[in-house]
């Protein structure tokens, strides 16, 4: 029961729209109606506001972080181990791509799974995202380094057994299907890598 609460408040909290939120606080349009239309902290950052897009990367990663960190720390006492990690994580991601609160229409989760993937341990967050600054910085294409770190993401992770930490078949898992869903949710983007119409970094919503 335990770990079915922990995964529902996962979600929950995954389904907090911060894209959304913090434009509203913001003064700013709706993310959902310019540029990619995804509610996620790069479309809003095509909104001319760094501040807010800031904010929206952070809160994004927190909720996917702030529901593993617990159980990760805290989730002994309660009965709650490593395949209970992989559900509450697993769950905040999937409450940002299908947020009930916003009638299941999430971003891409990108930020979430960092926020998770920090969850489980900094040392597998920062890898990935240093990742992601790599392939961003010298290609300039979000879409692209988001990808190629959903890659690496679970190989990080069993690379890392036994040397930073002791990896979990239900983590891993976790992390595998996080990536497809991260591949499928970036499917139109794809498509225009391939294309060559893909928008890069800075630039506006071709």
């Amino acid at each position: 029961m335990n770990s079915i609460l922990a995964t529902l408040a996962a979600y929950l909290l995954g389904s907090l729209s911060f894209a959304v939120i913090v434009s509203r606080a913001m003064g700013l349009s709706d993310p959902r109606s310019y540029g990619s239309k995804n509610p996620g902290a790069t479309n809003v950052l095509r909104s001319g506001s760094k501040p807010a897009a800031i904010a929206t990367l952070l809160l994004d990663a927190l909720k996917g972080w702030l529901p593993v960190a617990l159980v990760v720390w805290h989730g002994e006492r309660f009965g709650l181990q490593e395949g209970t990690v992989a559900l509450v994580g697993l769950a905040a991601f999937l409450g940002h791509l299908y947020p009930v609160f916003f009638r299941f229409q999430g971003g891409k989760g990108v930020a979430t799974a960092l926020g998770v993937l920090f969850g489980v341990d900094w040392v597998l967050g920062l890898a990935v995202a240093l990742t992601w600054l790599i392939i961003a910085f010298f290609f300039r294409y979000s879409s692209l380094a988001s990808l190629v770190a959903a890659v690496f993401a679970p190989v990080y992770y069993l690379f890392g057994n036994g040397l930073a930490w002791y990896a979990d078949k239900r983590i891993a898992l976790a992390l595998g299907v996080m990536a497809l869903l991260l591949f499928w949710r970036h499917r139109e983007n794809i498509g225009r890598l391939a294309q060559g119409k893909e928008s890069r970094l800075g630039g506006k919503k071709k």
